[in-house]
């Protein structure tokens, strides 16, 4: 009992306190995130030694003064992030729409028409909480919902869980995802779940490894999977940063019925578009990220 109610005085602690500051107008965030942004890279040099090594090991071609210039941008970008963020909990929705702008989610609703569900695929690139904001541009009948992996701390877990509910899609732990998604469809609801599959996964997932950003990549097979088993459609959202706090997502399919596809075929595709993303404008993705921990197993030959 006292370890449940330390989790709730720090969740009302940390929520306070962010929501004191998402009340400040933008310029005063911005000068925050600008005045953070010297404490994390120069004073305190958050994870600068694995920034430094993804994108040195992401961009061969590019000499030091360009990796430190997109370090620098990252880094900029990151404390953004975090005020924008925090904005979200005090945000109306006609401001959210005229800083998140989907140029064709009319693609979605077509998708889901005739019941059926759409998986959205994207990567930590961009303000990535701004998406779940989707909900405006779709049918009322589609059931949102966005998979999530569990925090370690419970006052973290909730209060982000109170942000990305802010648009009122359904937070889908990604343990029950499944049994979420059977759950829907037994009630006859078409689904447009989003789906981060950029991220490590853990080493007992070794299934699939890809040559990703110069380098041999494990990947998320968990979105293909689901999609094939209920033969769901995918699309891919590509996010541009347009300028400070403003993004915009174009929607491309991946495919109208994964069932219909080889294994790993989505998982490829959805990666080779992510890589296109980052490629494009780097500063934008979650580089502090120890994205490449792990190397691939090599078979010994005797």
């Amino acid at each position: 009992m006292k370890h449940k109610s330390n989790n709730n005085l720090g969740y009302w602690i940390l929520y306070g306190a962010c929501y004191l500051l998402a009340l400040l107008p933008w310029f005063v965030l911005y000068l925050i995130s600008d005045l953070l942004f010297g404490v994390i890279y120069y004073l305190v040099g958050y994870r600068r030694e694995i920034v430094r090594i993804n994108l040195k090991n992401s961009f061969p071609e590019k000499n030091e003064k360009d990796i430190v210039r997109i370090e620098k941008e990252f880094y900029h970008f990151l404390c953004d992030y975090f005020v924008e963020t925090i904005k979200l909990l005090h945000i109306s929705d006609e401001e959210v729409k005229r800083r998140m702008i989907f140029e064709n989610p009319e693609l979605i609703n077509e998708l889901t028409k005739d019941g059926n569900s759409c998986l959205l695929s994207l990567g930590h690139y961009g303000n990535w909480e701004y998406v779940s904001s989707i909900g405006f541009y779709l049918s009322p009948q589609i059931v949102q919902g966005q998979i999530y992996k569990k925090l370690k701390s419970e006052a973290f877990e909730k209060f982000f869980l109170k942000i990305r509910s802010r648009f009122s899609p359904q937070c889908i732990e990604m343990k029950s995802a499944v049994r979420t998604i059977i759950r829907n469809k037994r009630q006859g609801a078409a689904m447009a779940i989003g789906f981060l599959s950029d991220q490590r996964p853990s080493r007992n997932l070794d299934q699939y490894w890809t040559r990703f950003l110069n380098q041999e990549t494990l990947v998320l097979t968990g979105m293909e999977r689901i999609a094939r088993q209920f033969g769901f459609a995918i699309v891919y959202l590509d996010i541009k940063r347009i300028s400070r706090g403003h993004y915009s997502g174009r929607f491309s399919l991946i495919t109208i019925d994964a069932s219909q596809e080889e294994e790993f075929a989505i998982t490829e595709k959805y990666m080779r578009l992510l890589e296109s993303t980052i490629r494009r404008d780097p500063p934008y993705w979650l580089w502090s990220h120890n994205r490449w921990k792990f190397e691939k197993k090599t078979e010994n030959k005797s």
